[in-house]
């Protein structure tokens, strides 16, 4: 099946869908109820962390982008399917970093500013985020191309919207906490990302240097995960006391995709 057809075809399939959204609900944990107590700031600490990769990082997938005279255009030549981005030092970028254990039931402001899911240069950027339950995701085609985002979603709704023009927003939200949420794109079979669901803002995604931070953490002992699409989870854990700001590390190894490590 050519390009265009496929366009057309989709673009048919999806027409109902593109006027539904889901609507927006409290995440379902108790620590968004308004009977929990709120975190004192006064108490409150900071962890901060690394993520490395030990080995050869292995060589990122190339796309062929042939297809969609838009995508080819817009992505210049030898275009790859960036899933492991990586520094001379082992700097593990896109990973996401959350607590999973150890919080008390907390009451926690949902933020009315969305997470903005931009489609350009057919791509998903950013390719891993945080968001919380509740919270409004914006979603933005910046291509003249036919995109679809289909949340292939498996405690949340599932959605699947397509978005024919250049400049269309769309708004959707996720009720209930999901790590991780994929999202991909029926038209560009390369396009992929991930959402980290949460009903707590104690989350991160690890930058270029590998470096990441969790503020206003309440005192605890806490189990950290860290996730990343090809090389999985790796767990830590850490206490935290009154004002206390502790420090982290994650390995990821090229031979060992999933691992516990302990400080």
């Amino acid at each position: 099946m050519n390009f265009h057809l496929a366009r057309m075809l989709l673009v048919a399939s999806l027409c109902a869908a593109c006027g539904q959204q889901s609507a927006p609900g409290p995440a379902s944990s108790s620590a968004s109820s308004s009977q929990a107590p709120r975190v004192d700031p006064a108490r409150a600490g900071r962890v901060t962390g690394t993520v490395r990769l030990t080995g050869t990082p292995p060589a990122n997938p190339p796309i062929d982008m042939g297809a969609d005279p838009s995508c080819r255009q817009w992505a210049g030549s030898n275009p790859v399917d960036a899933r492991v981005i990586a520094g001379a030092d082992g700097a593990l970028q896109n990973v996401f970093v959350h607590i999973k254990h150890g919080l008390d039931a907390y009451s926690y402001d949902v933020p009315a500013a969305p997470v903005v899911l931009d489609q350009r240069g057919c791509g998903y950027h950013p390719r891993v985020f945080g968001i919380r339950a509740g919270q409004p995701l914006e979603i933005i085609n910046s291509d003249a191309t036919l995109h679809n985002i289909h949340a292939n979603a498996a405690i949340n709704r599932e959605f699947n919207l397509g978005q024919g023009e250049r400049g269309m927003r769309s708004r959707r939200t996720f009720d209930k906490p999901e790590v991780m949420l994929p999202i991909s794109c029926d038209v560009h079979h390369w396009m992929h990302a991930y959402a980290g669901v949460l009903d707590h803002p104690y989350f991160a995604v690890s930058s270029a240097d590998g470096r990441f931070a969790l503020d206003g953490v309440p005192p605890g002992i806490y189990v950290l995960e860290a996730w990343h699409e090809v090389f999985g989870v790796a767990t830590t854990s850490v206490t935290l006391g009154d004002r206390e700001s502790r420090e982290v590390a994650f390995t990821f190894d090229v031979g060992r995709p999933s691992q516990s490590q302990e400080p």
